[in-house]
């Protein structure tokens, strides 16, 4: 399990799993759950390289959002790879 500290946003932690290149078992600690349970749901099994597409930039409050923080935690995986 992948442990990522989120910044300038309401959830305080991301946990995920990636195998095989896809993302698995995505869970937020805070922020807005029911959205953020749904998003977990629905990106379960997608390549890494489509959820930092889909969710790189998408902006809630500031200059991020939960998801956002979500595309910066898997390139920063990517870049260590």
């Amino acid at each position: 399990m992948i442990t990522f500290i989120p910044k300038g946003v309401c959830s305080k932690k991301i946990e995920f799993e990636v195998e095989n290149g896809r993302i698995k078992n995505v869970k937020f600690d805070g922020g807005c759950m029911g959205n953020l349970n749904a998003i977990s749901k629905l990106i379960e099994g997608m390549p890494v390289d489509e959820v930092i597409q889909k969710f790189k930039g998408n902006l809630c409050r500031n200059q991020t959002s939960c998801t956002d923080q979500l595309a910066r935690a898997l390139e920063e995986l990517q870049n260590k790879s």
